[in-house]
């Protein structure tokens, strides 16, 4: 279980690290890239720890999949960035990806 928990905490590091990055501006400012710096070390650091469970493959299809959408989620909360109808579809078809493989596979550890 606790290396889920790791996988967990690595992907919103790095949703909130990859937020930070406009805000930072080509890391002019120091406090967004200090965020972003550190998000992104905490993030590698616990996906690290959770491929000693995990096989690199499925981590990271889950790793990716849900950053993809948390990502977008945030630009269209945050920043104000729009989400077509077939950016719907896409997001929504990514995340039943990353579902049939945690429900399906055989290759991922519970």
């Amino acid at each position: 279980m606790q290396h889920w928990i790791f996988l967990a905490v690595a992907i919103i590091s790095e949703v909130i690290a990859t937020s930070f990055l406009k805000s930072a501006e080509g890391f002019t400012r120091f406090w967004p890239s200090l965020v972003v710096v550190v998000g992104y070390l905490l993030a590698f650091y616990l996906l690290s720890l959770t491929l000693k469970t995990i096989p690199v493959g499925v981590a990271y299809a889950i790793w990716s999949g849900v950053g993809i959408v948390l990502i977008a989620l945030s630009g269209w909360l945050f920043l104000g960035q729009s989400l077509d109808t077939p950016a719907v579809i896409g997001l929504t078809l990514i995340v039943a990806g990353v579902i049939v493989i945690n429900v399906f596979s055989r290759t991922v550890s519970h």
